[in-house]
C-alpha cells in the first residue's frame, strides 16, 4: 500500500512552492499556507477512504462466502467456463493500477501537465475494463447464461457487478480529480489524487481476488 511514500511525497510538496506555470500549473500558489490544516483535512479525507475501503471488504468478504458455502450445497451447481476475456481486463486494470500510481507521484513533485496526463490515461483504462466486463456478460448470454440460470453463473454477475459498480463509483472519483483546476483547489486536489489512488489500488486487488475465487472455486 503506497501510504508512506504518499505522506512523503506530500510533505514535499507542502514544504515547496505550488505548482510552476511553466509546467502546467495555475502560475503559482502557496503550498505552504495553513500547514495545519493541510494536514488535519488530509487525515480526515484518509480516515474516509480507509473506514469505505473497511465498509467494501466486509460486503465482498460476506459475497465470496456466501459463494464457497453455496458451491458446497445441493446438486444444481454447474461450473461456467471464464471467459478469456477477463484475463485481457485483468491486464488493463493492473496497468491503470501502475498508471494512477505514476500520475500521483507527478502531482507530487508538481509535474501537472504529467499528472494530467497519466491521470487521464488511468480514467480511459478504467472506462476499456468496464467495457471489457460489458463484453464478458455478452459471451456468457450467448452461451446462455443469464443471472437466474444456475447459482455459479448467479454468482459470477453478481460478483463481477457489484465489482463493476464500485469501479464506476471510482471513475467518477478519478473525473472529480481531474475537474479541480481552480488556484485554490491545488492543495485538496493533491489530498483527493492520494485517496483514489489508494481506492484504485484496492479495486484492483480485490478485482484478482475475485478473479481466482472464480476461476479456483468454480
Amino acid at each position: 500500500m503506497p501510504g508512506a511514500a504518499i505522506t512523503d511525497d506530500l510533505e514535499l510538496l507542502n514544504a515547496g512552492g505550488g505548482p510552476p506555470a511553466d509546467r502546467g500549473g495555475a502560475g503559482g500558489g502557496d503550498w505552504r499556507r495553513e500547514p495545519g490544516a493541510f494536514g488535519r483535512e488530509r487525515r480526515m479525507y484518509l480516515t474516509g477512504v480507509s473506514v469505505a475501503l473497511a465498509a467494501i471488504l466486509m460486503f465482498f468478504m460476506a459475497l465470496a462466502s456466501s459463494y464457497i458455502v453455496r458451491k458446497g450445497t445441493g446438486s444444481d451447481w454447474q461450473p461456467i467456463e471464464m471467459p478469456r476475456i477477463l484475463w485481457l481486463n485483468t491486464a488493463v486494470l493492473v496497468a491503470s493500477s501502475i498508471t494512477v500510481e505514476v500520475a500521483r507521484r507527478k502531482l507530487a513533485q508538481a509535474g501537472v501537465t504529467e499528472f494530467r496526463n497519466w491521470w487521464a490515461i488511468t480514467t480511459a483504462l478504467g472506462m476499456l475494463f468496464l467495457g471489457g466486463q460489458i463484453v464478458a456478460w455478452r459471451v456468457l448470454a450467448d452461451q446462455g447464461l443469464f443471472l437466474a440460470t444456475n447459482p455459479s453463473s448467479s454468482f459470477f454477475y453478481l460478483l463481477t457487478a457489484s465489482h463493476g459498480a464500485h469501479l464506476l463509483i471510482g471513475l467518477f472519483a478519478l473525473l472529480y480529480v481531474t475537474i479541480r483546476t481552480g488556484q485554490s483547489a491545488w492543495r485538496r486536489r493533491a489530498i483527493a489524487a492520494e485517496g483514489v489512488a489508494i481506492y484504485w489500488h484496492f479495486l484492483d486487488g480485490l478485482w484478482v481476488f475475485l478473479l481466482l475465487l472464480l476461476n479456483i472455486g468454480r
